[in-house]
C-alpha cells in the first residue's frame, strides 16, 4: 500500500442516509458547587455546533475530499436551520434534509468543563417516520444513486430506518449496482439482506448472535453466523482495543490489531470507520486493505476530543506512508487553513518560544486544543527568540523546538515567525480563537483586534503554577 491509495479516497462519491442530528457543545469553567444542590456551577464561556450522527459520517467523507449526498430528516425548527447552515459550509456536500413538522430535530447537548463532560441532554423522538416522509427519503436517495459509488446506512435508532424503508433502499442500490455499507444499531441483520458490508461493534454483534466476542475466534464465529444465515457480502466487527475482524464469504478471517495510542474520546469513531470503509469500497479497494485504513482512521479519531474527523495526511502518517509534515510556512500554511475552513472547522492560535518544553506548556496547549477543532502554534525563530529573551537564548534551535511541538497530539500545525510579535502571522491565519496565558489578564493581547473584527474571540488559558522555562534554565545553570 502506498500514499496514492489514501489520495484515491477523494475520488469517491458516496450517499449517506440515516439519523442526522446536531451536536451542541456548551463550554465553561467550574469554580464552585451550587448552594441549591450538590452540583457544579458552570460559568458559560462558549457554545459551538457540529454535524452529528449520520451527518458526522458525511463530515468524515468530506475531509477525505469525497463528494457526498446526505439524506436525512429534521424537524421544522431552529436546530434544523443550524444544520442547514453547517451543511452549506461544505462545497462538496449535497444535503437533502427533509423537514418533518411532527418531530423535532435531534439535538445532543453536552455541557463541558474543558473537555470533561458534565452532562448530556438529548432532545429527540424515536417514533418511525410517517409514510410520506419515508417515501421522500427513499426518493431522494434513489435519485442520487446513478451518480454514486457507495451507499451508507447510518442508524442511530432515531426512527429513520424501518424494515420496509431499509428494504426499498437496498433494493434500489442493488439495482443501480451500488454497494451498501451498514452501520447498525438495534435492527437485526436479516433486515439488511443484500448489503455488501455489515459493520456492528462488539456489543451489537453479541446481541445479534448471542455469542461472546471475547477473542479472535469468538469474533469470527459470530461474523460467520451472520454470513451463513443472511445474504450479506461481509461482516466487519469493530472490537475497540482489540481491533477489527473481517469475515467475507468463502475467505479466511482477517484480524487487524488496534493502533496503540491514548484514547481521548471514543464518540464518533464508528462514524469515522464507516466513512472510511465506504470511501474505500467506492474506489474499489480490496476489503482487507479497506479495513486496515479504517482501523488506522479509528485509532486517530479516538485520540481527539468529541466526534472527530481524520485528514488524509494523518492517515498517511499513521500507516507509515508519509512522515509528519506539521511544520509549515508561507503558502502551505494558507492552503492548510483554507482546507480547514472548507470543512467548517474552528481554528485556534497561540504562540511562544517554547525553548524547553515543560509540563506547564503541555497543560496550556492541551487546554487550548480542547476548545477548537484545529490548533496552530506560532513559534519564534532563533533570531526572534534571542531578541526577546537575550543573547544566551534560545537553548534549543528552531528545528528542534518546532519538531517537538509538531509531535504533540494536540498540536495540528506549527508555524515559525521571525518578528518580535505574532501580529503579522495572526493577520494571515485569521483564527477563530486566539489563546494567551492567564497572566495576560488586563493586558492587551497582540492580534486581538484582528480576531475580534472577524467575530472571533480571545481566551485566556489558566497557567499551571510553578513551571517556567527561565527558572528551569536558571536551575540547570546553578547545578
Amino acid at each position: 500500500m502506498d500514499a496514492s491509495v489514501i489520495d484515491r479516497l477523494a475520488q469517491a462519491s458516496v450517499i449517506v442516509v440515516g439519523d442526522v442530528l446536531l451536536d451542541r457543545f456548551i463550554e465553561g469553567t467550574v469554580g464552585r458547587v451550587s448552594p441549591e444542590a450538590p452540583v457544579p456551577v458552570v460559568d458559560h464561556a462558549s457554545e459551538r455546533h457540529r454535524l452529528g450522527g449520520a451527518a458526522n459520517v458525511a463530515a468524515n467523507l468530506l475531509v477525505y475530499g469525497a463528494r457526498v449526498t446526505m439524506v436525512g430528516v429534521t424537524g421544522d425548527d431552529a436546530p434544523a436551520r443550524e444544520l442547514e447552515r453547517l451543511c452549506a459550509s461544505f462545497n462538496r456536500l449535497d444535503a437533502r434534509l427533509i423537514a418533518d413538522p411532527d418531530r423535532p430535530t435531534t439535538v445532543k447537548t453536552r455541557f463541558l468543563s474543558g473537555w470533561q463532560q458534565l452532562l448530556r441532554v438529548d432532545n429527540e423522538t424515536t417514533h418511525p417516520l410517517s409514510e410520506p416522509i419515508a417515501d421522500a427519503l427513499v426518493a431522494a436517495t434513489t435519485d442520487a444513486l446513478p451518480r454514486s459509488d457507495a451507499l451508507v446506512l447510518s442508524d442511530y435508532d432515531k426512527g429513520v430506518f424501518e424494515r420496509s424503508t431499509i428494504r426499498r433502499l437496498i433494493d434500489a442500490a442493488r439495482e443501480a449496482g451500488v454497494p451498501v455499507v451498514v452501520d447498525p444499531k438495534k435492527i437485526e441483520p436479516a433486515a439488511f439482506s443484500g448489503a455488501a458490508l455489515f459493520k456492528p461493534n462488539a456489543l451489537e454483534l453479541a446481541r445479534f448472535t448471542g455469542l461472546a466476542i471475547d477473542s479472535d475466534a469468538g469474533a469470527e464465529a459470530a461474523c460467520r453466523q451472520i454470513i451463513d444465515t443472511v445474504d450479506i457480502g461481509a461482516v466487519l466487527v469493530t472490537r475497540g482495543a482489540s481491533g477489527m475482524t473481517l469475515v467475507e464469504r468463502q475467505s479466511p478471517a482477517v484480524h487487524v490489531r488496534a493502533e496503540t495510542r491514548r484514547v481521548f474520546d471514543v464518540s464518533g469513531a464508528g462514524d469515522t470507520a464507516a466513512a472510511t470503509l465506504a470511501a474505500a469500497l467506492a474506489t474499489r479497494l480490496p476489503l482487507p486493505d479497506a479495513i486496515r485504513i479504517a482501523n488506522a482512521a479509528s485509532g486517530i479519531a479516538v485520540g481527539k476530543p468529541g466526534p472527530a474527523t481524520v485528514e488524509p495526511r494523518e492517515l498517511k502518517q499513521a500507516l507509515g506512508l508519509e512522515t509528519a509534515a506539521n511544520v509549515l510556512s508561507g503558502k502551505d500554511v494558507s492552503d492548510r487553513i483554507a482546507a480547514w475552513r472548507d470543512q467548517g472547522l474552528v481554528v485556534g492560535f497561540t504562540n511562544g518560544c517554547f525553548d524547553l518544553l515543560h509540563r506547564g506548556h503541555l497543560y496550556s496547549l492541551e487546554q487550548a486544543a480542547r476548545r477548537v477543532d484545529r490548533l496552530i502554534v506560532g513559534v519564534n525563530t532563533d533570531a526572534s527568540a534571542t531578541r526577546l529573551k537575550g543573547p544566551d537564548r534560545p537553548v534549543q534551535d528552531l528545528e528542534t523546538r518546532a519538531a517537538v511541538l509538531a509531535a504533540l497530539r494536540f498540536v495540528d500545525l506549527v508555524v515559525p515567525f521571525d518578528t518580535d510579535t505574532p501580529a503579522e502571522l495572526i493577520d494571515r491565519v485569521q483564527p477563530d480563537i486566539l489563546f494567551k496565558g492567564s497572566d495576560y489578564q488586563d493586558k492587551e493581547v497582540v492580534g486581538s483586534s484582528v480576531v475580534n473584527a472577524r467575530g472571533g474571540r480571545v481566551e485566556l488559558i489558566p497557567l499551571l503554577p510553578g513551571y517556567s522555562t527561565t527558572d528551569t534554565i536558571g536551575r540547570l545553570r546553578r547545578s
